[in-house]
């Protein structure tokens, strides 16, 4: 936490301690917090009695107000929903918990372009209006011309009306304070000056106070306050003009600050007949309630997005989208974890009241990993906009938290199967564990997900001859191989068939005659020269599967066609490394960094010779093809390896079978090079992609001429899904961490993997704000083609299963091995799935440990008592949330509203005796959540909006899009 400790110091604790301070000074002032991780720093390690009692009282007098109340201000573009929801959530409960307080407003200023999920997140957390601010320049100024900078946002096209919010966009000044003064050279209306890092000084003089405002400047400060006032006025259609006073870092000087600005407010009021003008200190609930009760009618936006943003004609904000892709991959990975951590400990909980893992403790280690996936969905977190210090420090904390977790699922699974304590464990979830040749290995493989899945998992064995047996002794399907990544061991590839969150444990011994893994060989072609091969006639050899026929060209050792052996349609498709070559010197042009992309021409490919090696084996077919920058290099920056998947009769190979799993390899870069994989077919695409808004919904991408910095300007933001189509046929690719994607040709979709930039932009250099990324990253990606229908009934299950790969965990015993006992066979984690139909995804369930009461008036009373409760946390409270993955009319049979009892559902876990329907961050009970409704020309009724149908029987109806939460309660056993 290095660089919290540091921002604490020199100003976070300081914000909060003189703020509070001011505030009780005088009772005309206010003040909006907005991200809980420093809030919640500074009341835990810092606050004194006196000072949360005053906070206590702020709160209720409504001069202090948490607007969004999550962890953090989420990045928008690069993350994803079940982690926005995580941060909002982990938020959101203290707050409640803390203070009864349940935000309703957003203050979502700062992060780089603007997606449509997050209005929809906010409307179901029971907010009553949306603000945002970076949106295009071009767009910006002409919504501004036109007064149309508000407006009521109907985010969801399957929830439209239901969850719509009422919108309001910054205008040019955006969200801080004018800095300029036509009298001074200091820094506007910040007397507090900027904040110094690591020490405040010693005298209290910080750099660039602002003029204190005396007798002889008052009016002169008042004029300019009036002049900007009025100019942003003639922006918006009520008579009320939100002026926001502070900007990053401010405030933690708040003396000097409010002292300075009561002088001009009360001098504005006294001569407001001449000024036009009257001020007042609001909040952001102050603005909206006024623009509200103007009872004016408001135009609807649909569901389409503000990405990608740009700034000025070369400022293209979407290099961020692949930016320190490493941090990207772990955030993910963390999360994942995370998810199913949350539900192994919760399904624990439940059946094994008697455990002997420490609840309280278990808990502490999931809030690690939550807070630490938390606070990286910060919009200069996961988006790869901090300095190396910074990028270490989210790097460390997601490390730990994760480490946590694989300790607790370890100590979980030793628990329920009773092991004998000297078998060492060590928990190694997504890397491969280390092959002990002189002892049996077992694997204990977890499914996070709530539907059975058919998959492979990968350990790393230090000899090619062994078998696999399940927990009855059945011989296993496997496939072994030699690893890539090392020279001394070999991969397995374990068929795993799992019911929903449930566990399976297999063994690994030394080979056992007939039942061995098939041994997958190796045959290496010769190496390619690309810049003769187009004068020779192609040399085609295929790769087949189910579901797939590849074929692969030797004369260039790249990808020829794909053939989707259903319709029997064959796709032209190659793909080929590029590099955009961008610039660095401020002197010479527009720059790429962090944040921007400014490619200097079209991207150029890099490979002038291609090796390729074909691993074959009975259960899986593995391409590699590596990428030389000549015929001679004697190393490759570029590699792909292709894995196409054969499943043995009498397992559900659907998902498998339908996946062309791709894996890179790419870097280390030279500087300033940004690496894209270029896959072009023969699709008439007409240039049209489809990215994702946050793994939530799709978003359909035009390609758009500009006549500046077009390249930049067509790249959008993939998190987890993006595809591009004809009128018969889909490619669609699915990811595991975020990228810039784009289609750049008819038929092409290119994706962003990996940047490695320097620049002397000032700003960039004082901030350390290079991206001089050395490291080589590997992604995954898998592809899946064939037709509409076909990919539409697969893309969201497969995406998931990429997201939630199971979790493996590694052990060995030396000696006698414990055998399950038979009633803990029957009795044990693995034989309680919870199962859904494939448009249902259960997005959460988790044992928050709130002790707040689900009623809302005995939680305000008990708060104003001062009896909150005090000791352990509530293990008795079940959050589940479940989301419908289809949009209205998506699929004739997968977009239909689903019944599910609940009661009937969670039967395995136990008997479920209560259920709460709550908002989305669990601080609301619907029945008595009534959000503002905005009036519009399709709905001229002002009313409130009540929310979905209450379930007395447990029987809940989900309609396409919605995520359901629910407080869940279970008979104690």
């Amino acid at each position: 936490l290095f660089f919290f400790q540091e921002s604490m110091h020199a100003y976070a604790a300081n914000v909060y301690t003189t703020v509070t301070e001011e505030l009780m000074k005088g009772k005309q002032r206010k003040f909006i917090a907005v991200e809980q991780e420093f809030f919640r720093l500074w009341w835990d390690v810092v606050a004194t009695d006196t000072q949360k009692q005053q906070v206590h009282q702020l709160l209720q007098e409504g001069r202090l107000e948490f607007v969004i109340g999550g962890q953090v201000m989420h990045d928008e573009a690069v993350t994803l929903i079940d982690d926005q929801i995580l941060q909002l959530t982990e938020g959101h409960g203290f707050l409640y918990e803390t203070f009864g307080f349940r935000p309703q407003f957003s203050w979502h200023v700062d992060p780089f372009g603007a997606s449509a999920t997050t209005p929809t997140l906010f409307a179901l957390a029971g907010f009553n209006a949306h603000l945002i601010s970076r949106i295009d320049y071009d767009l910006k100024a002409d919504m501004q011309k036109n007064k149309k900078l508000q407006f009521v946002w109907q985010g969801s096209p399957s929830l439209s009306e239901r969850q719509e919010i009422f919108t309001h966009v910054m205008d040019q000044y955006s969200y801080c304070t004018p800095s300029q003064l036509p009298f001074s050279n200091r820094s506007g209306f910040f007397w507090n000056g900027f904040a110094t890092f690591p020490d405040p000084p010693k005298d209290g003089v910080y750099p660039n106070m602002s003029l204190p405002v005396t007798d002889a400047n008052l009016h002169l400060y008042a004029q300019t306050m009036v002049a900007n006032i009025k100019e942003r006025a003639a922006w918006f259609q009520t008579g009320e003009v939100l002026w926001p006073w502070g900007c990053d870092k401010q405030f933690f000087n708040a003396s000097v600050q409010y002292s300075n600005m009561d002088l001009l407010v009360d001098y504005i009021n006294k001569h407001s007949g001449e000024f036009g003008v009257t001020v007042q200190y609001a909040t952001i609930s102050d603005y909206f309630q006024a623009v509200y009760s103007r009872n004016l009618t408001w135009e609807t936006r649909d569901s389409q997005d503000f990405l990608p943003y740009s700034t000025e004609p070369f400022q293209a904000w979407t290099g961020f989208y692949t930016s320190r892709s490493t941090l990207k991959g772990i955030a993910r990975r963390a999360s994942s974890l995370l998810y199913a951590g949350e539900s192994f400990f919760t399904q624990y909980v439940l059946k094994h009241p008697e455990g002997s893992v420490c609840k309280c403790k278990a808990l502490k280690q999931l809030q690690s990993l939550r807070w630490a996936v938390s606070e990286v969905q910060h919009h200069d977190g996961i988006t790869g906009t901090e300095s190396p210090k910074v990028k270490d420090m989210y790097m460390n904390n997601l490390m730990y938290g994760m480490l946590d977790v694989k300790k607790l699922m370890a100590s979980i699974i030793f628990d329920i199967n009773s092991a004998k304590k000297n078998g060492e464990v060590y928990s190694s979830v997504y890397t491969k564990g280390s092959g002990k040749p002189d002892v049996d290995q077992f694997v204990v493989v977890y499914n996070p997900l709530a539907w059975n899945i058919t998959t492979f998992v990968t350990v790393s064995v230090s000899n090619e001859a062994v078998s696999v047996f399940d927990e009855l002794g059945r011989s296993v399907p496997a496939q072994v191989q030699s690893s890539v990544e090392s020279q001394s061991t070999y991969d397995l590839y374990i068929l795993v068939a799992i019911s929903g969150l449930s566990y399976r444990k297999y063994s690994i011994k030394p080979l056992n005659g007939k039942q061995s893994a098939f041994v997958g060989r190796s045959v290496r072609y010769k190496r390619r020269d690309l810049t003769h091969a187009d004068q020779q006639d192609p040399q085609l050899f295929p790769v087949v599967n189910d579901c797939y026929q590849i074929v692969f060209d030797q004369n260039t050792n790249l990808m020829h066609s794909i053939t989707d052996r259903e319709t029997n349609q064959t796709v032209q498709f190659t793909q080929e490394f590029f590099e955009y070559h961008v610039n660095g010197d401020t002197k010479q042009g527009p720059i790429s960094d962090n944040y921007l992309f400014a490619p200097n021409a079209s991207a150029v490919p890099v490979s002038k010779a291609v090796g390729l090696e074909v691993m074959s084996g009975s259960l899986m077919t593995e391409i590699q093809q590596y990428f030389y920058s000549n015929v001679t290099s004697q190393d490759y920056v570029y590699a792909v390896f292709t894995r196409l998947y054969s499943v043995p009769e009498g397992y559900d190979g659907k998902l498998l079978c339908h996946r062309i799993e791709q894996e890179y390899s790419v870097g280390p870069l030279e500087l300033n090079r940004e690496a894209v994989l270029r896959t072009s077919t023969n699709l008439n695409t007409k240039q049209l992609l489809y990215t994702d808004n946050n793994g939530y919904q799709m978003q359909k991408r035009p390609f758009r001429v500009y006549v500046n910095n077009t390249v930049a300007r067509n790249y959008y933001p993939m998190v987890q899904t993006a595809y591009i189509e004809d009128d018969t046929t889909r490619l669609m690719l699915l990811a595991e961490r975020a990228h810039g994607v784009s289609s750049q040709g008819n038929g092409q979709v290119e994706v962003m993997l990996h940047r490695r930039l320097w620049n002397n932009l000032q700003w960039n250099l004082n901030n350390n704000l290079t991206l001089n990324d050395s490291s080589v990253v590997r992604p995954v990606i898998w592809l899946i083609l064939g037709t509409k229908a076909a990919t539409n009934s697969l893309y969201r299950t497969s995406g998931l299963a990429l997201e939630h790969r199971p979790v493996v965990m590694f052990g060995a015993l030396s000696g006698d091995k414990p055998k399950l006992p038979r009633r803990l066979q029957q009795n044990s984690v693995r034989d309680s799935p919870v199962t859904v139909p494939p448009n249902l995804h259960v997005q959460t369930l988790s044992i928050p440990g709130w002790k707040y009461s689900s009623n809302h008036a005995e939680q305000v009373r008990s708060i104003r008592m001062g009896k909150q409760k005090q000791g352990d946390a509530d293990f008795s409270r079940v959050l589940l949330r479940i989301r419908h993955l289809y949009e209205v009319g998506e699929d004739p049979v997968l977009s239909q509203p689903v019944v599910v009892d609940l009661k009937t559902l969670l039967k395995g876990l136990g008997s479920v005796t209560a259920v709460e329907e709550r908002s989305l961050t669990g601080t609301w009970d619907v029945n008595t959540l009534e959000r503002w409704k905005w009036k519009t020309a399709q709905y001229p009724g002002k009313r409130f909006f009540n929310s979905t149908e209450a379930s007395e029987d447990y029987t809940v109806t989900v309609h396409p899009k919605e995520i359901r939460t629910f407080f869940v309660y279970f008979q104690v056993q």
